[in-house]
């Protein structure tokens, strides 16, 4: 109870009314006047009574007690005895916490976010969230139900923004053993085709088995090695980028019976491949207005080593000049098409005729084995190639994919696309190929041939063949059978798109994946997959997608442009993905490759220990001998917690009352103010007649 004040005049005038009556009696008692103390007294009275004292009665209601309960849905506890360890914990944990009215439990489930690159436990904002909107004083503790793995626990000496007991609940067994593999040094980057080293280690949590693990080692999706690492010890291996590009280097360790879980037995290393500057062969035949495109194409670009020969003056060629007076050197055949063939990425062939007094035949025969074993060979025909002299009368034909019929075509025509071009990466999309005639300059000469092998993509006059790509053994050919591209570079009736014409049917040759004809591709974009399918068939259909979990699924694929089909979806898993289309496949990491979640999947109680400790909780598995769970009981306590309980989980019961309203009772009002004032005047007139 309180008093206050609702006086009927101003404070100051009240001050001066009882300096004055104080004045007053003063005087009198000074005096001796009789009555002087009743008269006093009763003048008092009457300035209490306008002072109009109030006798106020709060009406408060107790307010409840906040304990949150955070609980954790994290990836590691998702293992089926884990889900229904903590499933039946918690049903016993609300039980517990209703046997007491005024605990307010906050259940907080705290699940990975759907857009999570790198999956992690963080329980400790979400109990940061669950108390926000509460002061302090009501919190009487925190209880975790999880396995321990928590990554955002403070440190001992960071304030929690409460003073209450922490609690953990430990799903799990405390005997759990778990087999991992981590990648511990890697390149980020590597040479196409050199040598290079990563460091890898399996690791045993829990108590090992011992011996050694057998680790698979795939790249891109194809086993190169198997490795015997020991648990504990770093392990290097050497290894080749085959490609330029992205490329997926996986290990796996063989499962062990009765680990935690499978899923951290695999991981990946993402290496993007960068092809060293490559080396390209030129060999024009004769000099020619086309001969300087090829040339300056090939130099404009910082990742070709260009050797360049012109045949100016063939053996047959005999005027008379002396040898040491001529000032060209001798074709070093024998050093480039027997010695050093196979150092050269791409042999082109510009405009060049057969002479056996510059190339023997068994050398064409050297450079048919080239290809087949892997080599790339562009020839770009002109006349030579339908007369006598054709290198297609060589045991090189072997390898060509069109045959001359000894013809040349002589009309004009517009370079179109093919059905087939208008779907290859070679030549879809050419700058001025979506109009009818084509929006680039006319040619006016092309090689007639018979029904080529491979891909005819762009075709000359009547739809005869003008460009045809083929594979030949584990090499590939390009055939350009016209020698007029270089009117395009020249600008003539405005040009047309010659560097990208050259440069792709080079990289095509070169075996770059972008422009593969046959391709599936797949990135992954923070939790959402990209699958890109790539043909110059008919609708492939629906791609299938392996999930690490080992689930899979169809995804439905829609055509973006000619010969090119796209997906998009959000995975749920983080993890290794396996997509198929076909006989195609490939592989994919979404999400993080070193997501904290999956590093460590055993329960501990070691992680929560400390701050428990500090704060006087409690930490205790849950699981009991009998194979089901035990949750200990609660312990209500006022005041602070000065003595941790190691069998009970104590709460610290708030003292907080919230102020429902306020209950006023005027002292002076009413008969009973009426009689006291009657009182204290009576007794002055009682007094005054004596």
């Amino acid at each position: 109870m309180n008093i206050g004040f609702a006086p009927f005049l101003p404070w100051p005038i009240l001050a001066a009314l009882a300096v004055l009556t104080l004045a007053i009696a003063a005087l009198a008692i000074y005096r001796r006047m009789r009555g002087s103390g009743i008269r006093a007294l009763a003048a008092l009275a009457l300035l209490a009574a306008l002072a109009n004292p109030v006798l106020m009665q709060e009406d408060r209601d107790q307010l409840s007690t906040i304990v949150p309960v955070i609980v954790d849905r994290s990836p590691s506890q998702e293992t089926p005895e884990r889900i229904k360890m903590t499933d039946d914990a918690l049903a016993a944990l609300k039980d517990r916490l209703a046997q007491f009215p005024r605990i307010e439990p906050r259940i907080v489930e705290v699940r990975e976010p759907a857009e999570s690159e790198s999956p992690s436990t963080r329980l400790f904002a979400a109990l940061s969230s669950a108390t926000a909107d509460v002061p302090p004083a009501r919190v009487g503790g925190a209880i975790f139900l999880t396995d321990g793995q928590i990554h955002d626990i403070p440190g001992v000496n960071q304030a929690l923004g409460f003073d209450a007991p922490i609690h953990g609940l430990i799903t799990g067994k405390p005997d759990e053993f778990d087999r991992r593999i981590e990648v511990v040094r890697a390149p980020r980057f590597g040479i196409v085709n050199d040598e290079q080293q990563l460091v890898l280690r399996v690791v045993d949590d829990g108590k090992s088995p011992g011996g050694t693990a057998a680790v698979t080692v795939r790249m891109n999706g194809d086993e190169i090695a198997t490795l015997q690492a020991t648990p504990g010890q770093d392990t290097p291996f050497s290894f080749k980028v085959p490609r330029a590009g992205n490329n997926v280097l996986e290990f796996a360790v063989a499962e062990v019976p009765g680990e935690v879980t499978p899923i951290n037995n695999r991981t990946v290393q993402l290496i993007e491949g960068i092809r060293q500057n490559m080396r390209v062969l030129l060999v024009s035949g004769e000099p020619h207005a086309g001969e300087r495109a090829w040339r300056n194409l090939l130099k404009s670009d910082a990742s070709v080593d260009l050797v360049h020969f012109t045949i100016l003056r063939p053996p047959d060629k005999q005027d008379g000049t002396p040898i040491n007076e001529l000032s060209l050197i001798a074709f070093p055949t024998r050093e480039l098409f027997v010695d050093k063939i196979n150092s050269f990425d791409l042999i082109i062939f510009d405009r060049y005729q057969d002479r056996p007094n510059v190339l023997p035949t068994i050398y064409y025969d050297y450079m048919a084995q080239y290809v087949e074993n892997g080599g790339a060979l562009l020839v770009a025909a002109g006349p030579e190639h339908a007369a006598g002299n054709s290198i297609a009368l060589t045991p090189l034909s072997s390898v060509l994919p069109a045959e001359p019929t000894g013809q040349m075509i002589e009309k004009p025509f517009y370079p179109r696309l093919s059905e087939q071009g208008r779907k290859h990466p070679v030549t879809r999309g050419l700058d001025g190929s979506d109009t009818e005639p084509p929006h680039w300059g006319r040619w006016f000469r092309s090689v007639d041939v018979e029904k080529p092998q491979g891909q005819t993509v762009m075709v000359g006059a009547d739809n005869h063949p003008l460009l045809v790509l083929n594979r030949v053994g584990q090499g590939r050919v390009a055939m350009l059978l016209s020698d007029e591209g270089w009117l395009w570079a020249r600008g003539y009736e405005g040009g047309g798109p010659h560097v990208s014409l050259y440069r792709r049917i080079a990289h095509w040759l070169l075996k770059e994946p972008a422009l593969e004809e046959e391709a599936l591709t797949a990135n992954a974009a923070g939790r959402t997959l990209e699958v890109t399918r790539q043909t110059i068939g008919d609708d492939p259909g629906p791609v299938t997608v392996k999930a690490p979990s080992g689930k899979t699924q169809t995804l439905q694929l829609k055509q973006a442009q000619p010969g090119l089909y796209q997906a998009q979806k959000h995975m749920s898993e983080i993890g290794l993905y396996q997509i198929t289309s076909g006989n195609l496949s490939t592989l994919v990491h979404v999400g993080a490759v070193d997501a904290p979640e999956f590093k460590a999947m055993i329960s501990t109680t070691e992680t929560l220990k400390p701050l428990a400790e500090k704060t006087k909780g409690l930490v205790t598995r849950v699981a009991s001998a009998g194979g089901g769970v035990t949750v200990p009981p609660i312990l209500p306590v006022r005041g602070a917690v000065r003595i941790a309980d190691d069998q009970r989980l104590t709460i610290r019961m708030t003292d907080e009352t919230v102020l429902k309203g306020v209950n006023n009772l005027p002292l002076f009002a009413g008969f009973a103010g009426l009689a006291a004032l009657l009182f204290a005047f009576s007794a002055m007139w009682w007094r005054e007649g004596r």
